[in-house]
């Protein structure tokens, strides 16, 4: 249990800060000011919580473990509920900050740091667009994590690693779809904005999972001997 409320703190704390910083310092941050709060998250849950749950906080992570062999489909399960929990809280948390302060107009005008396609995506790509970048950011960056937290040997440093990596596959992702590469922190923030996000959360919650699937395989297949 302490696994699996430690996934939801991590998770909780990515999508307030990560989305909170799209959501209502967007304009001032640009895309490499969001995309350094995504990975600063995650650098500073890595060095608190890494050594309790492996600071996994995203769906497809998790997914990408499993495949690779390091955790039982139990743990799998749930530590996607409470991913998912924590993301929720989090979106939440967030939600009544920006209502506490009018200036910025409620939540919904803020979008949450919500994902999208088309009209919802800042550069208007398309369906089959959004979900080809978002499997490719997903694969990069689960492959990452995989690789950097094979050995003990890169322990040290792998919340930077992985924090930075974040980091940048936000940096391309952004203009495109806002950035998934993470089911939950996607799912939230639909679940409050609704209509367009809600209608489109299934492409930023197949593609993660594809991204994750193929990292898991591909990182398996080059380091067993078979």
């Amino acid at each position: 249990m302490k696994r699996y409320i430690s996934e939801l703190i991590g998770t909780m704390v990515l999508v307030l800060f990560g989305c909170g910083s799209a959501a209502i310092a967007g304009t001032v941050l640009g895309n490499l000011g969001i995309a350094m709060a995504f990975g600063l998250s995650i650098v500073a849950m890595a060095y608190v919580i890494g050594d309790i749950s492996g600071c996994h906080i995203n769906p497809a992570v998790s997914i990408g473990m499993w495949i690779d062999g390091r955790m039982e489909l139990k743990d799998l399960i749930m530590y996607i509920i409470f991913q998912c929990i924590g993301a929720i809280i989090g979106t939440a948390i967030l939600a009544m900050l920006i209502n506490s302060a009018p200036s910025l107009g409620g939540y919904m005008a803020t979008g949450l740091g919500q994902n999208g396609f088309g009209a919802a995506s800042s550069v208007g790509i398309n369906l089959y667009g959004a979900l080809i970048t978002e499997i490719i950011l997903t694969f990069v960056f689960v492959f990452t994590v995989l690789g950097v937290t094979r050995s003990e040997k890169t322990g040290v440093i792998a919340g930077i690693v992985i924090g930075l990596t974040l980091a940048f596959v936000h940096i391309m992702g952004i203009p495109l779809t806002g950035t998934s590469v993470n089911p939950a922190r996607s799912l939230a923030p639909a679940l409050f904005m609704g209509g367009v996000a809600l209608q489109q959360v299934w492409v930023f919650i197949v593609a993660p999972i594809i991204g994750a699937v193929i990292a898991g395989l591909a990182h398996k297949g080059l380091y067993t001997e078979e």
